[in-house]
């Protein structure tokens, strides 16, 4: 039997998030992508960023974090804990994942994709931004099955996950400088994966793309894991 397409109501109360449908043009939804924003973002950008994706065959979910930041900052993080740098004063991407990546394995993708929808896990990606990513490293890390794959946007491997190596491919981006994907965090994420594909952008910082130029590699990963009969739509590549 073919699998559904996921409705806000087949949710838990306490999962925030947006339904994105795949296009009209398209037929049954052969695909889940999974969609975490960064810190203090809200799950509204990302499901902006679903509608203009415009995937064939893909339903996008678009999660918001659980925790609002503290002192009416706005937005929300994926963190168990708010810690700061003591050196810079910022909030740290690595606060901890436990709470979230329960939420994102067990409530979304096992409760309801797997259980009640009826897709299999090669059907399912995850897409992160910053804290974002980091979840999406820390959940595919704690699947016994291989996902469809993950993209992580300048974000690095949690410190606590320490696991068997994955066989979910992994796409990371991130800037040549002012950047978290270091050496280092390359050389850790190659520790936790068996396929990974790095994508050094030449800009400073991890944002999100902005150009075509930028979004090419995501899309061709895209293209190559999601299971689809009519590949990625011409123009979709464009965001700005």
């Amino acid at each position: 039997m073919s699998p559904r397409r996921p409705e806000t109501s087949d949710f838990q109360h306490h999962c925030s998030l947006d339904v994105i449908p795949p296009p009209a043009s398209s037929s049954q939804p052969a695909n889940v992508l999974i969609l975490l924003h960064g810190l203090g973002d809200t799950k509204e950008s990302f499901s902006n960023l679903g509608r203009q994706l415009n995937l064939p065959d893909t339903t996008c979910l678009s999660l918001q974090g659980p925790t609002p930041l503290p002192f009416d900052l706005g937005g929300f993080h994926w963190g168990d804990d708010i810690l700061f740098d003591q050196t810079s004063g910022r909030m740290e991407l690595d606060a901890g994942f436990t709470k979230a990546v329960k939420l994102i394995k067990k409530d979304v993708i096992e409760d309801v994709l797997f259980e009640r929808c009826g897709y299999q896990p090669r059907e399912i990606m995850i897409f992160g931004f910053g804290q974002g990513a980091m979840l999406a490293i820390a959940t595919a890390l704690c699947m016994s099955d291989e996902l469809a794959g993950v993209v992580s946007i300048g974000g690095p491997r949690p410190a606590s996950e320490a696991s068997a190596k994955s066989t979910t491919p992994l796409l990371v981006l991130g800037g040549s400088s002012n950047t978290l994907i270091t050496r280092s965090s390359v050389a850790s994420l190659r520790d936790a994966f068996e396929f990974l594909d790095y994508q050094k952008w030449n800009k400073s910082g991890d944002g999100m793309p902005q150009s075509r130029e930028e979004m090419l590699p995501i899309m061709r990963f895209f293209a190559r894991r999601l299971r689809s009969r009519k590949g990625v739509p011409e123009g979709s590549v464009e965001l700005g």
